[in-house]
């Protein structure tokens, strides 16, 4: 991997999970150290993170970690909505069942895992869901577009990664729209979608006041 992707990657992941807080200043200086990599490869990687949205120039600061408001988040599951109600939809027409039947299987053992406090395979178990669902949708543009929201969904996601409660009606919720899915019901997968998306959000606004 170059050292350019390597130092993205990084920084990327570190911000999403918020190991890198809203606020903070990036000096190409202190990253490169940090990395072990030049400044060059550094200047790339913030280049790219300026262009996700999540890195910004701020008056006389330099690059800034953005922040993520109340406004941010609502406007971004308004988006949200639009994109994974036709993606639920287009999947259900384009869908391998199998796949389907598999992740149905997955999402109704996630509560005992997620009892557990196994995050991160559950996490997992979501990604892949998601890659199904791009890949089942068959529509490169629509894809294209969730890709350049996703990474703030996970960063605003990971308010509520201390809420096992929720997470666990996230899963059921996720399993409803993987078996409307597996049955090949565009309509049922965009309504199951719609209201996990709207409980996503209440949960998320409610940890924000």
């Amino acid at each position: 991997m170059r050292a350019s992707e390597r130092a993205y990657s990084t920084l990327r992941e570190d911000i999403i999970d918020w190991r890198i807080e809203p606020g903070t200043v990036l000096a190409e200086v202190e990253l490169s150290e940090r990395l072990g990599v030049s400044r060059t490869p550094v200047r790339e990687a913030l280049g790219r993170l300026v262009a996700d949205g999540l890195v910004a120039a701020q008056g006389g600061r330099g690059l800034v970690v953005t922040a993520v408001s109340l406004d941010d988040i609502a406007q971004l599951f308004e988006l949200r909505q639009a994109l994974e109600q036709q993606l639920a939809r287009l999947a259900a027409r384009g869908r391998d069942p199998r796949v389907f039947e598999q992740l149905a299987l997955e999402f109704s053992a996630a509560p005992a895992l997620l009892a557990t406090d196994d995050r991160e395979e559950y996490y997992d178990l979501v990604a892949r869901f998601d890659q199904a669902m791009d890949a089942a949708a068959a529509n490169p543009y629509l894809v294209a577009a969730l890709r350049t929201v996703r990474p703030h969904l996970a960063r605003v996601r990971r308010i509520s990664q201390d809420d096992t409660d929720r997470l666990i009606e996230a899963a059921h919720e996720h399993l409803t729209i993987v078996e409307a899915v597996a049955a090949g019901d565009g309509e049922l997968a965009a309504s199951a979608t719609h209201v996990h998306l709207h409980r996503s959000l209440q949960n998320i606004l409610g940890r924000r006041k």
